[in-house]
């Protein structure tokens, strides 16, 4: 596996779009289009929250119910959530356009949508959007980096990564934009996030890879606690890399696997990394715990706390927090035999074991925190499970973005 340049087009017959419709924001680009020559396998997750947008209840009937699908529209700005008749009625008003224009099925089209919650969508400053993405959607690496950067709202740059692989003697590649940078909490996968790829595989198995390879990717991600309306990763795969379909657990199944948790990784880093506000990408990194499940649960609990994301952004080594927030994780350790240490600017500091604090330079504490990628490194000397998770820090500027957010 290599990666290589470009994101949403990189894959064989995608093409895309960003353009400017002026659904709620002004001068710039908030209407993106992904789009594939070819019919698709469609699979994907969606936020665990009780209230669910428009376009969420839309994509998860396509992805159920559809035979295919072939385009995504989606817009910032907006967020088509707590809408109620008119919201699903706009949905549908958008994948009727986009069907007539790209000669395909209303139930081949997905929709995404972000921004504020509770406004009614504008269906024609929307449907004028499809018209300007349908006209200049292209297959180039541009096309696919303006698609990205059309999805941000509060997010400070555009996230996209690619990656081709071989399968059968066939190059195959895989693609993906994500948006995310507030109201991000492991529970899904916590943001709008698209991975296309010309693979051949069977509806079964892209659906399998998908809902694994959240677990360990973006159900490790947290920034504010929130959980969001809107949260959806889909994944289409179209088959003109021309491989033989994948279509049982073998060696090319576990190939397509680690290709699709390097995407979904890498997409989890820099969301955390671009958090409301953010300084520092905050890591955590747990190993030799008793199961991969208490693994998880303790270093979500850590880069969920609020005391400890504000320690690191005050470049502070009160790592009492830290222990703290394992504490009460819910898992049962004996503390006298964990292992605390602190990692980033290349140094590495232990600053506890076997249940007492160790002799550490606060000097150097202060310069290893200060920068931009700081990790949390927890030994719980208890088993061989290890997990990891991803947040940043708590700075005033979160405040600021989110108290006048609507504005």
């Amino acid at each position: 596996m290599k990666q290589i340049e470009g994101g949403i087009t990189a894959a064989k017959g995608f093409e895309a779009a960003g353009v400017e419709a002026g659904v709620k924001y002004k001068n710039r680009k908030d209407m993106a289009m992904i789009y594939s020559q070819a019919p698709c396998k469609v699979a994907g997750t969606f936020t665990t929250n009780v209230v669910k947008a428009a376009p969420v209840l839309w994509d998860m009937d396509v992805v159920e119910n559809s035979p295919f699908a072939q385009a995504v529209v989606v817009n910032s700005g907006i967020a088509n959530a707590c809408t109620g008749k008119q919201g699903m009625d706009a949905c549908k008003a958008e994948a009727e356009h986009a069907g007539e224009l790209l000669g395909i099925p209303t139930n081949s089209v997905l929709i995404g949508s972000t921004g504020v919650i509770g406004m009614q969508m504008p269906v024609d400053r929307l449907k004028n959007g499809i018209s300007l993405l349908a006209a200049a959607k292209k297959d180039t690496l541009e096309a696919g980096l303006e698609a990205a950067k059309a999805i941000m709202t509060t997010d400070t740059i555009h996230k996209q990564i690619a990656v081709n692989f071989e399968i059968d003697g066939k190059t195959v590649t895989m693609g993906a934009m994500c948006k995310g940078s507030g109201m991000i909490h492991p529970n899904m996968c916590t943001m709008l996030g698209y991975v296309t790829t010309d693979a051949n595989i069977s509806k079964e198995l892209l659906t399998k890879a998908v809902k694994r390879t959240v677990v360990d990717s973006f159900n490790m991600v947290s920034v504010d606690g929130d959980t969001s309306t809107n949260d959806t990763l889909l994944v289409l795969a179209n088959g003109l890399a021309g491989n033989n379909e994948i279509n049982k657990e073998d060696e090319n199944y576990k190939i397509f696997c680690e290709a699709l948790d390097f995407v979904t990784v890498f997409l989890a880093k820099k969301m955390a990394g671009d958090g409301e506000g953010a300084t520092a990408l905050f890591e955590t990194k747990v190993v030799n715990a008793k199961s991969k499940e208490e693994a998880r649960i303790l270093a979500k609990s850590v880069i969920c706390s609020s005391l400890s994301k504000a320690a690191i952004y005050g470049h502070d080594c009160n790592f009492g927090r830290f222990l703290c927030a394992l504490g009460y994780s819910g898992v049962k350790f004996d503390p006298d035999h964990v292992d605390l240490f602190f990692e980033g600017n290349g140094m590495r500091i232990q600053v506890f074991g076997d249940g007492a604090p160790c002799a550490y330079s606060e000097e150097e504490a202060t310069k290893l925190l200060s920068a931009p990628e700081v990790t949390v490194y927890v030994d719980m000397h208890s088993g061989d499970a290890q997990a990891t998770a991803w947040g940043c820090d708590l700075s005033y500027d979160y405040v600021k973005i989110n108290a006048d957010y609507r504005s």
